[in-house]
């Protein structure tokens, strides 16, 4: 029971550090995404054909690494709540 409550302080400690670097890391990841839109897009300009490609390279590694970044943070958060 004692090796429980140790390990239970232990991540009490450590798991905000974790979340702000998660955080950050998702930040980044979300501003380094490039997007074929533009400007026009955001003030409801015709801009279709852009929305419709296939993500190649390093666009591709920013958008999965920001869904595993984002599912990463989710857990910590609820495991903050829980704990």
């Amino acid at each position: 029971m004692l090796v429980i409550l140790a390990k239970m302080e232990l991540i009490k400690e450590v798991l905000p550090y974790v979340q702000i670097v998660l955080s950050v890391l998702l930040v980044i990841m979300i501003l380094l995404q490039q997007t074929g839109s533009g400007m026009g897009g955001i003030f409801g300009g015709d801009n279709f054909s852009s929305g419709f490609s296939t993500r190649r390279g390093a666009e591709k590694f920013f958008f999965n690494a920001s869904i595993v970044l984002g599912i990463l943070f989710g857990i910590s958060a609820f495991i903050a709540l829980v704990i």
